[in-house]
């Protein structure tokens, strides 16, 4: 460093009379069952972030620091605990397993911080109307109506039903709003599915979206409320399983409940991509990759990938369902983030940020040469969206059911409907 850069350099002051040895007991007490205390404080956490050096703010080993130390002061006015996406990229490295995004959330939740954005917004209309969407009861019937009569017509089956409130179905299919709000005919796609699978399936009548902003503001109480009807709904119609939408914040939610909320009877949560992989594995689905031809990739959202250990399921659809798959790296465990995870989306003056974060997914996906990027989660597909538009890239964004649904081969049961 030369002697002009050193004289103007200021280092930053840590006044140790501000400093409150109470904070860090506090911090523990709150986040209950999160062991911080292991911190080495050597920076891999910091490493590990794609984005800690993308723009200011966003160091996990600083804002970590300002806990051990007692900042207090500091550390709730740190503009890192929304600015971080939740994305756990830095606990993967962390040689003690020090999670930061559960300590980041928990943050967030349980020290009364203003939630930025239009968060409160959405979660207090879901806990009124049910859904993420506010999508009123008769709304709801009315689209699951529709999509049953294009259904009807699309697969020359005049008595095809959606099945909805049917007690003891195998599982119970929870939602995304967006799919009844925004994207009906995602919703037709992934129906269409379940009928050449000859599935045993409900979707819920009082309840069926399985989303919840209450994940990003680590307010608990809200979460719960908002999460626990939909398991209610579960038991009251008797099902097996739960299988949860292409969606890696509405599994990530699901689970979440599940594990740390719910007392009641105990059910397996699956993603729809790992019981498409297994449709397609034991043969109950017949594919044909070269219906999809162009080159291809697939995202690996944080939510579903890393945190739940959702690996490989939506990796090995797309090997089944397309003739030139290729792989970003880094991938899986490893994956970047989008950018805007933790919340970020509810907060319209986080877009600048976004984009910035995008460019190492743009990076990553120009690498491939795909034009088709596959993206099951609809938090990041409305990343990619905004992304695809910064930077003029042009590539074709979809969640990999579309894809699934154009490669299979109609079973000849639905042929011989079809001709009669």
């Amino acid at each position: 460093m030369s002697t002009e850069n050193a004289s103007t350099q200021v280092p930053e002051v840590i006044d140790f009379s501000k400093m409150d040895p109470k904070f860090r007991d506090e911090v523990t007490e709150r986040l209950k069952n999160i062991d911080w205390s292991q911190c080495l404080a050597c920076g891999m956490c910091t490493a590990g972030c794609p984005y800690s050096d993308v723009h200011g703010n966003n160091d996990p080993r600083k804002f970590l620091r300002k806990l051990v130390l007692g900042m207090r002061e500091e550390a709730l006015k740190d503009p890192f605990i929304w600015n971080c996406t939740v994305c756990e990229r830095c606990t993967v490295e962390c040689p003690m397993g020090v999670n930061f995004g559960v300590i980041t959330r928990g943050m967030r939740g349980q020290f009364g911080i203003p939630t930025p954005g239009f968060m409160d917004k959405v979660v207090n209309e879901h806990i009124e109307s049910g859904n993420q969407m506010d999508v009123p009861a008769d709304e709801y019937m009315e689209t699951i109506e529709w999509i049953e009569e294009e259904l009807q017509e699309e697969l020359g089956d005049p008595d095809y039903k959606v099945n909805v409130g049917k007690v003891g179905a195998e599982f119970i299919f929870g939602l995304n709003a967006r799919e009844i709000k925004y994207y009906s005919h995602e919703l037709q796609e992934i129906l269409k599915v379940f009928y050449y699978a000859k599935a045993d399936y409900t979707l819920g009548l009082h309840r069926w979206d399985c989303t919840n902003l209450a994940l990003f503001s680590g307010k608990n109480d809200d979460f719960c409320e908002i999460q626990r009807p939909f398991f209610e709904e579960a038991v009251r119609l008797g099902v097996k399983k739960i299988v949860v939408t292409e969606c890696g914040h509405a599994f990530k939610s699901t689970m979440l409940f599940y594990e740390k909320f719910w007392d009641g009877p105990k059910f397996p949560i699956i993603s729809v991509l790992e019981v498409y992989d297994q449709w397609i594995k034991d043969g109950t689905l017949k594919v044909d990759p070269s219906r999809n031809p162009e080159p291809c990739t697939v995202h690996d959202p944080c939510n579903l990938v890393r945190k739940c250990g959702i690996l490989d399921a939506n990796r090995n659809v797309m090997k089944a369902i397309t003739t030139d798959f290729r792989e970003m790296y880094p991938n899986r465990m490893y994956n970047y983030c989008c950018g805007a995870g933790g919340g970020a989306l509810a907060v319209p003056e986080s877009k600048p940020m976004r984009m910035e974060k995008a460019r190492r997914k743009v990076e990553q996906i120009d690498a491939t040469g795909a034009t088709t990027v596959a993206i099951p989660c609809h938090n990041c597909m409305d990343q990619f969206t905004d992304m695809n538009k910064e930077y003029k890239k042009g590539w074709k964004c979809t969640h990999i059911t579309p894809l699934l649904a154009k490669a299979i081969v109609v079973p000849d049961w639905a042929k011989k409907e079809e001709e009669e």
